[in-house]
Order: structure tokens, then C-alpha cells, then sequence
């Protein structure tokens, strides 16, 4: 097979005297990409035309936007234009038909299903003891700790300006835009933009009354994802991490996001030497060291932004993880036909901190970004995490992300063959965005039990964007408390036992039971009003998909092209305005050009893409080197 494949690859190369035959590959490729073989197919001369350099990858990934995509052209040319040297980078390091290559087309089209787990053991310093220690209440009051994420401060937000734009992000003095504003800007928010300074600091303020800390689960900067720069990303890290760290009261333990880096999502493996993410660690790990200590610091600056720390005056260990190393978004995971189980060292990282936990009977918290059941997530990783989890769930007392914009929550068995309340043992908290982007802001509370330090209760505020005082002075508001919306229908439940694994399984079959309990559920998610209708297929899979922590074993399977926002809505009136994913906390990127160019391109615009690229590939031989060769 490997010599096939090397023909196959060495006959392109003698044809490459022409580009027309490249170009009629790739675009044949990218017209007929309806099926896994059929990807690959399409890697094969993307695979020679990345060995022409960065510059012609670039710029034909660059063409492929501006005709197959609605998004204007600055947009093509910052989003695209940054990822595409990664991929190309990428393809020029696998083979475009092996397993690496299959997770790529999985991810970037959704033609391929993830493929089988890769056999790993994660390695433990000690077995699990024969009697582990157990942590009982004494009955104390709970402290609050507040859970918040994804605050995307946009310091470009310009009140007056328009929330309806043909952006991705709106509420912007945009250069050429002269008409006078559909939707002015509020001065504390609007829908399709994100937070402005105002409206973070009323939140800051917010925070500060009556709870012990708060976690952060990531994501600092904005999604303008195409004009994303180091210098801009820098200065605006430095600027929330200063923020957080002389706001009065509570601590703010906080994670790394996957848009701290330009480009966003790009964090190289420390295995990839072509370029790395230091940068985005050390300044983390400068603007956190005021809060965690220069222990932990230190840990953030060497360990690619993870970092572990005691709360304290309490027996809980933080352990706060770089999670975009089991993205599937971070292109950068791809440029290796070798599986890779721990890059980075996350995972090593995690078992040593649990380790110290159980060796000083304390407990812990684990805390990150993006949650490892998604369907976002790379299978391999998810199931090495979950490994770590079964090991040490008598320390783990919860898990906290964010990533989803919405309020959610997770659940993790022993055994996912058998999902059961004897079965679960491990529950994730995913907060709300505080960004108003597609949804009210909101934040968690949890009253924590200072013995057990587990969760007690769920409360989540949130904030009105269309009440009359928002743009004036912004309320937080309860909108429920967990135990006691979902508590009476949890069979059994005491006054005492707290709101753990076993509970949150109940519910979910509360779920199953009554529809009321489930649709309740599915407002509280995006925020409140109508959750919109889902049958007893949709009811199915999202009930199957909480029910996995560990992404094997989600019910939602790969599928071609995106749900774009952008378009016709069903009243036929335009949408342009409201571009983003409803469920995602992306921009436009590789992935969004790709799958609508794959489905949406009629006729005359197959060939005026033929037309473009015909002007950009290069005739003649590919370079011996082009990952070494700089490119403009």
C-alpha cells in the first residue's frame, strides 16, 4: 500500500509541469467531496500543492472563501489566511490516506467518522488504593464559588455603532461602513457582538460579593478571529489578567481559552518545530502569578499554560488545564502520522497533581476549557483523560469547563456499556458565556461543602439584554437553583447528599420521563424563551450525548457541511448579520469555508474558482524544502 501510495504521489509530481491538472484535481476534488475515500482523494493534491509552499496554499484556500463563502473579503484573508499555512504545513508532514489524515478530514469536512481509539494505558505511579479515602460532611454551611466563561472582551466595541453589520462580529467602526446604523450599539452590549469593556467590569464587580473564589474557564479574547495578532492577543491578555488580579475580594483561578492565540486555536506541539506558543504561556503565566504564586506560575510558563495550586485555607487542589490540545480545531495536532498520546505532557501533568492530592488526603478540582466529551474533541485524548478520571474519581470532587456558550453539564461512567446511577462517577459543570453575542449573559454559583468540597447546589444568574436597564446598569438575576428545579424530580434525594454524579444521571432520566422536565432544560441552556421542537430521535441523541464525558461514546456523529447562521432564515429574510454557529464559540475559519464550498457552490462559481486558482498555482516542480522556505 505505501508503495502505491508513493507512485501515486511521484507520478503527480512528474505531471506538475502543468498546473491545469492540479487545479482540475482540486477542484473536482472539492466539488465531489461527499464521502471519506473521496476526501482522501482530495488530500492528494492538496498534498502537492502545499510541496509548492506556503504562499500557493494560502492563497488558493484564500480563493476558495472570497467565491464559495458570503464572508467578505478581509475576512477570507485574515481567518483563512492564517490557518491555511498550518494545514499546509500539516499535509506536507502525513500521508494523505493514513489515520492522521482521516481525523483531518473528519474535522475539517465531516466526511469521515473518527476512527477507532489508538490502545493506550495511561501510566500511574501507584494502583488505586484497596481503600481509598472517603470524605464525609460534618453538616457545615457551604461557600460559593462562581463559575464563569467565555467573557470575550471586545476593547474595539464602539457604542452607536451597528450590531447589524456583515461581520462576524458587529458593534465596530469598521472602515467603509457609512450608512447610517440599522441597530445601534448599546453601551453594555448587543446580539452578534461581544462584550464590551463596560459590561465586564459591572460583571467583575458582580463577582466579588460573598463567595470564597471563582473559576474562569477561558476564552479572554474576542472572536474577530481574522484580525487576530500576537501584539493585539498580548496586550489584551495582559489586560483581563490585570483586571482579575486587583478586582477586591475572591481569587479568580483561571484556565486557558482556545482563542488566547493568534492564529486562533494554533497551539503547536512542543514535538513541531516550525513554530511554538510560548509567548501565549508566558504571558498567562506573568499576569496570574499575582493570584496563583510563582509555583504555579512557573508551572503555567513551562507546562503550556496548566498549572496546579491548594485554595488556600481549604484541602483543595486546583488543577487547571491547557485542554486545546485535545481540540480537534488546533490544526497544529495534525502534522504527524504518529499518534501522539500526550502532547504537550497534559495528561503526565494531571496524574502527577491527583497523585500529590491522594498522597495529602486532600481533593480536587479540575478545571479547563473545553470539555472532553464534546464532539470537538479528539477521541484518543478523551478516552486517555477519562482513564485518569476512573483512576482518581474518590479525589476528583468536579470538573468545570466552559467552550459551549451554554449552560450544560456532563456525566461520566465506569462503564459506558451499562450507563446507570451505579454507574456514574463523575459529573462536568459548563458554564454560560458572559459574552451577549448569541445569548443572555450568565454565570454559576455553587454552594461547596467545605468538608467534602463537593457541589451542594447550582445556581445560574443572569443578566436581560433587552430589559430597559441593561444599558444603564446591567442586574444579575437568579434563574434557578438546581436542587430545587431538578431536585423534585430526583427520587430520594437528602437534604445532605449533594448534587454529584448519581443525581445529575437521575435527572437526565427525568428527561426521559417528561418532556416538560427536558424542554425546561433546553431553554435554561441558550438562556430562556422557546427551545424550539426535538423529537424523540434529537431527544435521544442530546440525552445520549450527556451521558458521555468521554466522546466515543457521544450519540452525534460526524456529518457533511455546518448549520451556518448566516443565510435565509425560514421567513425568507436575511440573516447576514448573525454568521456564527448557534452552539459554537468559533469564528470563520478553514472549516466554515471548506464545508459550504463542498455543498453550497452552483455551477458558475465552480468555474470561476477554476478560474482564480488557474492564476495562483504555480507551473513547475514543487520546492525540495517548503517548510523551511519562508513565504509572505
Amino acid at each position: 500500500m505505501r508503495i502505491l501510495q508513493s507512485l501515486w504521489l511521484t507520478l503527480l509530481l512528474y505531471i506538475a509541469g502543468v498546473n491545469a491538472g492540479l487545479v482540475d484535481d482540486i477542484v473536482n476534488g472539492l466539488k465531489n467531496s461527499a464521502t471519506c475515500a473521496a476526501c482522501h482523494g482530495l488530500l492528494v493534491p492538496l498534498k502537492l500543492l502545499a510541496r509548492f509552499g506556503d504562499r500557493p496554499f494560502r492563497k488558493t484556500f484564500v480563493a476558495v472563501c472570497k467565491v464559495a463563502t458570503s464572508f467578505d473579503d478581509d475576512v477570507c484573508e485574515g481567518a483563512v489566511g492564517t490557518q491555511a499555512p498550518i494545514l499546509a504545513h500539516d499535509l506536507r508532514s502525513i500521508d494523505p490516506l493514513g489515520q492522521t489524515a482521516k481525523k483531518l478530514c473528519d474535522a475539517l469536512f465531516g466526511l469521515c467518522q473518527p476512527p477507532a481509539v489508538n490502545t493506550y494505558r495511561v501510566p500511574f505511579p501507584r494502583p488505586l488504593p484497596i481503600n481509598p479515602k472517603t470524605f464525609t460532611s460534618s453538616g457545615k454551611a457551604p461557600f460559593q464559588v462562581v463559575h464563569f466563561s467565555d467573557i470575550h472582551i471586545d476593547r474595539s466595541y464602539a457604542p452607536g455603532s451597528d450590531s447589524t453589520c456583515s461581520k462576524p462580529i458587529c458593534c465596530r467602526n469598521y472602515a467603509g461602513e457609512n450608512q447610517p446604523p440599522i441597530s445601534p450599539a448599546g453601551p453594555m452590549g448587543s446580539r452578534n457582538c461581544d462584550t464590551p469593556t463596560g459590561l465586564a467590569h459591572n460583571f467583575l464587580r458582580t463577582i466579588t460579593n460573598n463567595n470564597k473564589f471563582s473559576i474562569f474557564t477561558g476564552d479572554v479574547i474576542e472572536a474577530s478571529v481574522w484580525l487576530a495578532n500576537r501584539d493585539d492577543v498580548t496586550h489584551d491578555i495582559k489586560l483581563f489578567t490585570g483586571e482579575i488580579a486587583t478586582i477586591p475580594g475572591a481569587p479568580v483561578y483561571a484556565a486557558l481559552g482556545n482563542h488566547e492565540s493568534a492564529p486562533t486555536n494554533a497551539f503547536p506541539r512542543n514535538t513541531t518545530k516550525k513554530s511554538n506558543s510560548q509567548w501565549v504561556f508566558d504571558s498567562l503565566s506573568e499576569g496570574w502569578k499575582p493570584i496563583i504564586g510563582p509555583v504555579a506560575a512557573q508551572q503555567a510558563a513551562h507546562l503550556s499554560g496548566s498549572y496546579s495550586i491548594v485554595v488556600p485555607g481549604t484541602n483543595l487542589r486546583i488543577i487547571s488545564l491547557n485542554t486545546v490540545y485535545w481540540y480537534k480545531n488546533n490544526w497544529w495536532l495534525y502534522d504527524s502520522n504518529n499518534a501522539q498520546p500526550d502532547p504537550n505532557g497534559i495528561l503526565q501533568f494531571t496524574v502527577e497533581q491527583l497523585q500529590v492530592a491522594e498522597d495529602a488526603g486532600h481533593r480536587a478540582w479540575i478545571v479547563g476549557h473545553i470539555p472532553p466529551g464534546r464532539q470537538d474533541v479528539l477521541r484518543d485524548q478523551s478516552n486517555y483523560f477519562d482513564q485518569i478520571v476512573q483512576r482518581y474519581r474518590h479525589v476528583i470532587a468536579g470538573q468545570f469547563f466552559g467552550h459551549s456558550h451554554q449552560d450544560e453539564f456532563m456525566v461520566g461512567y465506569s462503564d459506558y456499556n451499562r450507563r446507570t446511577s451505579e454507574t456514574a462517577v463523575s459529573v462536568a459543570m459548563l458554564a454560560p458565556a458572559i459574552t451577549p453575542r448569541g445569548s443572555n449573559p450568565g454565570f454559576k454559583v455553587y454552594d461547596i461543602d467545605p468538608d467534602t468540597y463537593e457541589v451542594m447546589d447550582v445556581k445560574v444568574y443572569r443578566s436581560d439584554l433587552f430589559s430597559p436597564e441593561f444599558q444603564v446598569e446591567p442586574k444579575w438575576e437568579l434563574g434557578y437553583s438546581a436542587r430545587d428545579l431538578y431536585g423534585r424530580h430526583v427520587s430520594g434525594l437528602q437534604p445532605h447528599e449533594s448534587l454529584g454524579p448519581v443525581f445529575w444521571h437521575k435527572v437526565t432520566e427525568a428527561f426521559e420521563r417528561d418532556n416538560g422536565v427536558f424542554d425546561t432544560y433546553r431553554s435554561l441552556k441558550r438562556g430562556g424563551g422557546d427551545p424550539g421542537t426535538c423529537d424523540a430521535e434529537c431527544k435521544r441523541i442530546a440525552i445520549c450525548d450527556i451521558r458521555a464525558m468521554r466522546s466515543e461514546n457521544s450519540c452525534t456523529v460526524s456529518k457533511p457541511g455546518i448549520k451556518l447562521r448566516r443565510g435565509l432564515s425560514e421567513d425568507g429574510t436575511d440573516q447576514a448579520h448573525d454568521l456564527l454557529p448557534q452552539e459554537d464559540c468559533e469564528g470563520p475559519g478553514v472549516i466554515e469555508l471548506l464545508q459550504v464550498a463542498t455543498h453550497d457552490l452552483s455551477d458558475d462559481g465552480w468555474e470561476r474558482l477554476r478560474t482564480e486558482l488557474e492564476a495562483i498555482i504555480p507551473e513547475g516542480q514543487p520546492t525540495d524544502d517548503p517548510d523551511n522556505r519562508e513565504d509572505d
